[in-house]
């Protein structure tokens, strides 16, 4: 299997993982930010089936600075959140899955000798380190349900 198909049925399996978790997800929030890195992954993987024919770029997420939006949203809604505790070692094997794809499109973008390519996996991987850390943000969040948002003194989610 050339690097091309790798990739791409990688996105599509981050995918699949991203909406099974969805469908999973107790919070609305936590739902819609699950949904928006399955998105993330098939623009991933149209970006790498396009690449084959011919040079493309590919926007940019802004998926951070949404879910800092959801969250707030949440934040301010107030009340109980429905969140599974349960749900931390998925997303911390999502996190290791996202890892994995950093490593291979870095590992991958060093072996490549086009330079569109290279730079189109390089910002896949910077893509891939954004889901990453916003995974890590939704494990510490289902980790600690009423400190993380009801502490105004402590602010979580970090700028990118």
């Amino acid at each position: 299997m050339d690097i091309f198909n790798f990739a791409i049925q990688m996105e599509k399996d981050g995918e699949a993982l991203y909406r099974q978790l969805a469908e999973q997800a107790n919070e609305e929030g936590i739902k819609h930010i699950l949904t928006m890195l399955a998105d993330d992954e098939v623009k991933h993987a149209g970006a790498i089936e396009q690449m084959r024919s011919r040079t493309v770029e590919m926007a940019n997420t802004e998926i951070l600075d949404k879910a800092k939006n959801i969250f707030v949203r949440m934040k301010e809604f107030g009340g109980e959140f429905d969140v599974d505790q349960g749900h931390e070692a998925l997303y911390r094997q999502a996190m290791q899955i996202e890892q994995n794809s950093i490593d291979f499109y870095l590992d991958r973008a060093d072996q490549l000798s086009n330079p569109k390519h290279k730079a189109l996996f390089e910002q896949l991987a910077a893509e891939e380190k954004k889901h990453y850390r916003l995974l890590s943000g939704l494990a510490d969040f289902v980790n600690r349900p009423k400190t993380w948002l009801e502490n105004a003194e402590f602010f979580h989610i970090e700028e990118y």
